[in-house]
C-alpha cells in the first residue's frame, strides 16, 4: 500500500528514510521537498501529486511526515496510518521535533519494521509495541519475555500484559464533546451535530473486565425503559440516538451487537474507547443574537447579545466570540457589559473574551465602525460570528449510566475501585450568520 516513508525537517533536510516498494526511487525524496516544503507558496493540501506518485503528509511543529505511493490508495487510511505513527513516536519519547528524532533514530528505524511490513500497516498499538521494543530500543533476551511476547502479538489480548499491579485501583472516563453549528441571523438551526469521543485512563491491577453503560436510546429501548422513565433514573433529557460510532480493539463488538452492552479488558493506561456522532436533539449551550446596521459608506453599528442555554448551577470558559469587520475598516468603538473586547486589525475581526459566564445569563457588546469610503461597488458579503467556549456538559445529553468493574482472580470488586467520571463540551466549528 506505502511505498515508502520520509521524515523532514524544516530546511527539508531527510531524517528519516523508509522505502518499502521498487516502485519509489530515491529521487522521490528530493520531489516533495521542492514542490512542498520549499514551495514559494503555502501548500494547503495535505495530498500532493507530483509525476504520478501520491504525497501524504502532516505535520507536527516543524517536522513533515510524508507517506508516498504510486498506487490508488483509501486516502483516510493513510492519514490514520500517520496519525498512529504520530501517538507511537510520543509515547516513546514525547514531543516530536529534530533533536528528539535525531536521538532515537535507531528506535524509530526499529519501530517501523514492527509498524510496517512491505507497505502494509501491521501493529500499532502502543502498550503491545512497548513489550518487545524498550525505551532505548533494546529488545528482550530472556525466553519466558519472548513467549510473553509472541502471545500477546498474536494472541486475542495484545492491548495489555499479565502480571501489573496498583496499591490504588482507579479508573478515569472523560467524555469529550465538540459542538459543531451554523445558525441563520433568525435564529434557525441551518446545520448541527457533536462529535465526541470517550477517553478513558486505567490504573487496574490484574486483567479486570469492565461494562460500560450510556443513555443510547436503542438500549434502553432494549431494556424497556421509556424516556420518561430514562429522565426519572437522572439521565437528564433520557435517551439520545447515536448516529455512528467506533469503538477502540478491545471492545467486545458481539457482545454490543447483541445487547448493545460495551464490555472491554481495558489497555493499561490512557486510552480512546470510542468516538460517537449525533445530530438530533442537541443543546446548544450558546444563542448569538447579531444586529448590524450600516449607516451610509462610512460607519456600521453592530450589536451582539450572547445568551447562555444551560442550568444557572453550572458555569462556562474560555469564551471567545469573533465579529468579522470589513477590510476597509479604520477604527473601532467598542463597549462591552462583561469581558474585554478588542479590535484586531491583522485578524479584520472584533475580539470578545469571557473568562466564566453562568447558564440562563445574557451579555452584550456594542460597537461602531468607522469606515473608508472606496470606490468599489461590491458589497461585503458578512462573514458568520464564531464562538469559542468551554461547558463542564456533554451538549448531546450522553450520560454514563453505569460503569462496573470485575476481577474475580485478585479478589477486588466493583466497590474496591475508584471511578471519576468527567464531561467537557467544547465549540468545534459554531457560527451565526450576521
Amino acid at each position: 500500500m506505502i511505498g515508502g516513508l520520509f521524515v523532514y525537517n524544516h530546511k527539508g533536510e531527510v531524517l528519516i528514510s523508509r522505502i518499502y516498494r521498487d516502485d519509489i526511487g530515491r529521487n522521490t525524496v528530493d520531489a516533495f521537498r521542492v514542490s512542498v516544503i520549499h514551495a514559494r507558496q503555502a501548500v494547503r493540501s495535505p495530498v500532493t501529486n507530483i509525476a504520478r506518485t501520491s504525497f501524504f503528509h502532516v505535520k507536527r511543529g516543524n517536522i513533515w511526515i510524508a507517506a508516498v505511493t504510486k498506487q490508488n490508495v483509501n486516502a483516510s487510511l493513510v492519514f490514520e496510518f500517520l496519525q498512529k505513527i504520530c501517538e507511537v513516536m510520543s509515547s516513546y519519547f514525547g514531543k516530536i521535533n529534530e533533536d528528539n528524532i535525531k536521538n532515537n533514530f535507531v528506535l524509530i528505524y526499529e519501530l517501523l519494521d514492527e509498524i510496517l511490513d512491505y507497505g502494509y500497516p501491521q501493529n500499532t498499538d502502543t502498550g503491545a509495541l512497548k513489550t518487545f521494543i524498550t525505551q532505548q530500543g533494546v529488545k528482550s533476551g530472556s525466553k519466558e519475555d519472548q513467549t510473553q511476547i509472541t502471545s500477546q502479538v498474536t494472541g486475542q489480548i495484545a492491548w495489555r500484559r499479565e502480571g501489573i499491579k496498583y496499591r490504588r485501583n482507579e479508573l478515569f472516563l472523560d467524555v469529550l464533546e465538540s459542538v459543531n453549528l451554523l445558525m441563520s441571523p433568525q435564529g434557525q438551526v441551518l446545520s448541527a451535530h457533536v462529535a465526541g469521543r470517550v477517553v478513558m485512563k486505567s490504573y487496574l491491577s490484574g486483567m479486570p473486565e469492565c461494562k460500560f453503560g450510556l443513555n443510547d436510546k436503542i438500549t434502553l429501548d432494549k431494556q424497556g425503559k421509556t424516556s420518561d422513565d430514562a429522565a426519572k433514573s437522572g439521565t437528564g433529557k433520557g435517551s439520545i440516538a447515536i448516529d455512528d460510532c467506533t469503538f477502540h480493539q478491545c471492545v467486545k463488538l458481539s457482545k454490543f451487537e447483541s445487547d448493545r452492552s460495551i464490555s472491554f479488558i481495558p489497555p493499561d493506561g490512557e486510552f480512546e474507547l470510542m468516538k460517537y456522532r449525533t445530530t438530533k436533539d442537541i443543546s446548544l449551550p450558546f444563542r448569538v443574537i447579531p444586529l448590524v446596521r450600516e449607516v451610509g459608506r462610512t460607519k456600521m453599528e453592530v450589536k451582539v447579545v450572547l445568551k447562555s442555554n444551560f442550568k444557572p448551577s453550572l458555569q462556562a470558559q474560555k469564551i471567545e466570540v469573533r465579529v468579522p469587520t470589513p477590510l476597509n475598516t479604520s477604527g473601532v468603538q467598542v463597549m462591552c457589559m462583561k469581558g474585554k473586547a478588542k479590535y484586531k486589525a491583522s485578524e479584520n475581526a472584533i475580539v470578545w473574551k469571557i473568562k466564566r459566564m453562568g447558564g440562563m445569563k445574557e451579555s452584550q457588546i456594542s460597537a461602531e465602525i468607522e469606515l473608508l469610503d472606496t470606490k468599489e461597488k461590491k458589497k461585503w458579503c458578512r462573514p458568520p460570528i464564531s464562538m469559542n467556549f468551554e461547558v463542564p456538559f456533554a451538549p448531546s445529553g450522553l450520560k454514563v449510566r453505569y460503569l462496573k468493574v470485575f476481577e474475580p482472580k485478585l479478589n477486588y470488586s466493583d466497590h474496591d475501585v475508584i471511578k471519576w467520571v468527567r464531561y467537557i463540551g467544547r465549540s468545534g466549528i459554531y457560527e451565526t450568520r450576521c
